[in-house]
């Protein structure tokens, strides 16, 4: 039962710690692209499609 508990503690343990690099490479990754000007790729994407989409229901 002691050993149980002791091995739930410690993935718990790792999890945080793994979340919280995830959370600070999140991050880094974000100000590289917002520094680059490249945070939109998703709607520059999107775009021509909306465009699209317009035509056709007007």
């Amino acid at each position: 039962m002691e050993n149980e508990k002791r091995r739930k503690s410690n993935t718990s343990g790792w999890l945080i710690v793994g979340v919280l690099v995830l959370i600070v490479l999140l991050i880094i990754w974000l100000t590289i692209a917002d520094f680059f000007g490249d945070t939109d790729v998703a709607a520059q994407a999107i775009s021509p499609a909306i465009d699209t989409f317009k035509h056709l229901t007007a």
